[in-house]
C-alpha cells in the first residue's frame, strides 16, 4: 500500500500537472474547484503539487468539475476506432492504495475501469453525484453504503444505483476487492415522470 512517504507511483506524475491544468483552462480558481468538487482548497492544492494521490471517487468528482472524463485526467488520448482494448495495453495506475486499469475507450461518456480497492482505504468518504454507477465484485468482498443502508457483496455479486445516493465503497476485507467499475454522467430516466400516465 502507498504511504505519503513513497515516491509517486509510476504514471502519476503527469496527473497533478493535467489536474492544475484542467482547472485553470475551466478558469476556476482553486477555491471555487475545491467548493464545486467537495474538497478544501488546501486538499486540492495538495492533489495539484503531487503531494496527495487522488482516488477514484476524486477523480471522479474533479473530472465531473471540469467536465470531461477520468480518462482525460489521466492522460488517455482521444477515442480511437478500435473498439476492443487488449489485456496489458494500458498501463495500471495507482493513487492511494486503488489500482485502477483501463477497460473501456478513452473519451466516452460511459467509464469504465477495473479498479483494486485495498482495505481500509477511502471508507469513510462518501460522494454524492449526478450520474450513475454500476459495479460486479470480481475478487474479494466489498462493503458498499447506500444512503443509511450498508452492502455486503461477494464474488459474482453487482450494484446499479443512481449516483446521487450518498455512497461509500469499501473492501470488506484485509485482503482487498477486485471489482469491475461503470460509471456515466447521464441521469436514469424517471420511469414516471410528474403528469404520465401510468398504464
Amino acid at each position: 500500500m502507498t504511504t505519503s512517504a513513497d515516491p509517486a507511483p509510476e504514471g502519476l506524475d503527469a496527473v497533478a500537472p493535467r489536474l492544475r491544468d484542467l482547472r485553470r483552462g475551466r478558469g476556476l480558481t482553486l477555491e471555487s474547484a475545491a467548493r464545486r468538487a467537495g474538497l478544501s482548497p488546501a486538499h486540492l492544492s495538495r492533489l495539484e503539487t503531487g503531494n496527495r494521490q487522488p482516488s477514484l471517487p476524486l477523480l471522479l468528482a474533479l473530472a465531473r468539475v471540469y467536465g470531461t472524463t477520468v480518462g482525460e485526467v489521466l492522460g488517455e488520448q482521444a477515442p480511437e476506432r478500435e473498439p476492443v482494448i487488449r489485456a496489458g495495453r494500458h498501463e495500471p495506475v495507482r493513487a492511494d492504495g486503488w489500482t485502477y486499469h483501463q477497460a473501456g475507450a478513452p473519451g466516452r461518456a460511459m467509464q469504465a475501469l477495473r479498479v483494486t480497492v485495498p482495505y481500509g482505504a477511502q471508507g469513510d468518504l462518501v460522494r454524492v453525484h449526478p450520474g450513475e454507477e454500476w459495479l460486479h465484485v470480481v475478487e474479494g468482498r466489498l462493503r458498499l453504503a447506500l444512503g443509511d443502508t450498508v452492502h455486503e457483496l461477494g464474488p459474482g455479486d453487482s450494484a446499479h444505483f443512481d449516483s446521487e445516493t450518498p455512497h461509500r465503497i469499501a473492501a470488506a476485507e484485509p485482503g482487498g476487492a477486485e471489482l469491475l467499475f461503470v460509471h456515466t454522467l447521464l441521469r436514469s430516466p424517471d420511469p414516471h415522470p410528474r403528469g404520465s400516465v401510468r398504464p
